[in-house]
């Protein structure tokens, strides 16, 4: 399944479905849940190809700055439903705040993540986004795409707690969230972005350290799931937190299974 549901877009990264999934409750639908990074940069081509999607709804998990810096062009005719929240000021993304305040270490770079993951599921702006979207999931309607600035972080939080609702083994789940260090090009692309880092920020990252930033790491997000359980009881109760009950729950695997 990794080649057939990663989008080979030519200036958006991290493009893909994460339906498709067994589970046990039967087989999630494919063509209905798609995730990516931005898409500020999208070319003509990337645009028919998101058009041929027939998007009903549209999560953007930025923050403000983020959304400011980096707008999303859309296909003509994009009339998909938008979720976002300007909770909060337009203070810099935390991630932006450690490239250029901290010694870039691997060591830094991995204590950094784990603090994010840690925090993330309960950041207030979190809390709103994840409950309208979940909503909209449960509500009829058509596929779906997720986003922050590299689909990574916040969406792949957000894509394994749809995994968890649907009933996709923690295995599959696991290897989706995985599958953004093939999706993002991780490797091809950090010559580049070591180089671009160096040169504004004026000292030179670990590779690890860009590493991370491009990539993911499995310990991330088990961090994150840890803390829900350890802040809400279960990841079910957790989800009761944001309104997604058993009921909407229920509506999401009756609309996705099949």
């Amino acid at each position: 399944m990794t080649a057939p549901r990663i989008l080979p877009l030519e200036g958006v990264e991290n493009f893909r479905d994460y339906g498709g999934y067994g589970s046990r409750h039967g087989r999630v639908a494919s063509g209905r849940l798609f995730r990516a990074a931005h898409q500020a940069r999208a070319t003509p081509a990337d645009l028919e190809a998101i058009a041929g999607l027939n998007l009903a709804t549209v999560v953007d998990l930025r923050r403000p700055r983020e959304r400011d810096n980096d707008p999303n062009l859309r296909p003509d005719g994009f009339s998909a439903a938008l979720i976002q929240c300007d909770l909060g000021d337009q203070a810099e993304a935390p991630h932006v705040a450690f490239l250029r305040e901290t010694d870039l270490t691997p060591e830094s770079a991995r204590a950094f993540f784990l603090d994010y993951y840690d925090k993330a599921p309960f950041e207030p702006r979190h809390l709103e986004l994840f409950g309208r979207y979940f909503a909209a999931l449960a509500a009829e309607g058509g596929p779906v795409l997720i986003h922050c600035t590299a689909g990574k972080d916040r969406t792949g939080l957000l894509a394994a707690l749809t995994h968890h609702i649907l009933g996709v083994h923690e295995d599959d789940a696991r290897a989706d969230y995985l599958l953004t260090n093939v999706a993002a090009r991780v490797e091809a692309r950090l010559p580049t972005v070591t180089e671009a880092l160096e040169k504004s920020l004026g000292k030179r990252p670990s590779e690890t350290a860009v590493r991370a930033f491009l990539g993911v790491d499995a310990s991330y997000l088990d961090a994150a799931l840890a803390s829900i359980r350890a802040h809400s009881g279960s990841v079910d109760a957790y989800l009761d937190q944001v309104g997604a009950d058993a009921a909407a729950r229920e509506a999401i695997r009756a609309r996705l299974i099949r």
